[in-house]
């Protein structure tokens, strides 16, 4: 099978550093898999590439939607399927980045076909869990499908949401409509974890934070609302919280500390979804910042990708 490179991993950990060297290292492409990277005018907030790094190699599936469109993982299999099948076609071994699990999961293990997304029948399960409790859902869902709830994290409160979504609208549960999933994209998956010291990540992740607010961040979000986002753009974080503040719900000192509260919660969540997923080489960069010697330990770690840039060298 074809090789395709993965590069995953928690937010912030620094996988955009190490994509553009090693696109450039291997002559290829870029296919985003970040599940805001995909809109246009959210540049600040979802940490998306800089122009002259989108410009240093080309890059897919990012500024592809406007703020107000939807978007799937579904969507994305099927879009980077095609592109991955293009460059496999031009003698290029595509290059995935991003830390959006479930659409890389989409691309290695198939994707369930379940029922759309509900966003009346979603308000009315986190209200039912506001009136009982903490833990209401998850006891819910254990009744209704406890081989879902054996997988999924007690205060992952967006999954069991979606998983009790599907149970109710499907009336079978989210584990039976799994077994008949979507087949994978066959490659040859080649996947690059990288990981930090929990401390220094979240120290790196309240660094970003103050530098997304010098950038702008606020103002970035006053001209998004403007535009009527949808749902999903402003689930992204930091323009949630900026818009608490800009709703004068919050003090800007609280909408900062918001976001780098939820930025870190949704770390640990990726962290513990990726440590999940099988054949990952994991490549700890704890104390390492600049991006040129993230690149040379994991071409020095991993034999195979030292291999791949020596055949695209010679």
């Amino acid at each position: 099978m074809k090789p395709v490179i993965i590069i995953l991993g928690p937010t912030g950990v620094g996988k955009t550093g190490l994509s553009i060297l090693l696109a450039k290292a291997l002559k290829t492409e870029i296919i985003s898999a970040d599940s805001m990277l995909v809109y246009r005018h959210m540049d600040i907030g979802t940490a998306k590439p800089a122009p002259t790094e989108l410009g240093a190699v080309p890059h897919h599936l990012i500024n592809i939607l406007e703020p107000d469109e939807k978007f799937s993982a579904g969507l994305f299999k099927e879009m980077a399927s095609e592109i991955i099948r293009s460059l496999h076609n031009r003698s290029k071994i595509p290059l995935i980045v991003g830390g959006t699990g479930l659409y890389i999961r989409s691309l290695t293990a198939g994707l369930f076909e379940g029922p759309g997304a509900d966003e009346s029948l979603r308000d009315k399960l986190l209200d039912e869990e506001k009136q009982h409790g903490k833990g209401h859902l998850y006891d819910k869902l254990k009744a209704v499908d406890p081989d879902a709830a054996g997988k999924i994290e007690a205060n992952d409160l967006r999954r069991i949401v979606r998983a009790l979504e599907v149970s109710l609208k499907a009336e079978k549960g989210i584990s039976e409509i799994q077994k008949g999933a979507t087949q994978p994209l066959h490659c040859d998956y080649i996947k690059i974890g990288l990981s930090r010291d929990r401390k220094e990540l979240y120290s790196l992740i309240e660094d970003r934070v103050d530098k997304m607010m010098e950038a702008g961040l606020l103002d970035e979000t006053r001209r998004l609302l403007k535009m009527n986002p949808g749902r999903t753009a402003m689930q992204a974080l930091g323009y949630k919280e900026m818009a608490l503040y800009l709703d004068a719900t919050v003090d800007l000192v609280e909408a900062v500390r918001l976001t780098k509260k939820r930025t870190k919660m949704y770390a640990k969540r990726q962290h513990t979804w990726f440590r999940k997923e099988p054949d990952i080489h994991w490549i700890d960069i704890t104390g390492i910042l600049e991006a040129e010697k993230i690149f040379n330990k994991v071409t020095t770690d991993i034999e195979i990708i030292r291999k791949l840039i020596y055949s695209k060298v010679c």
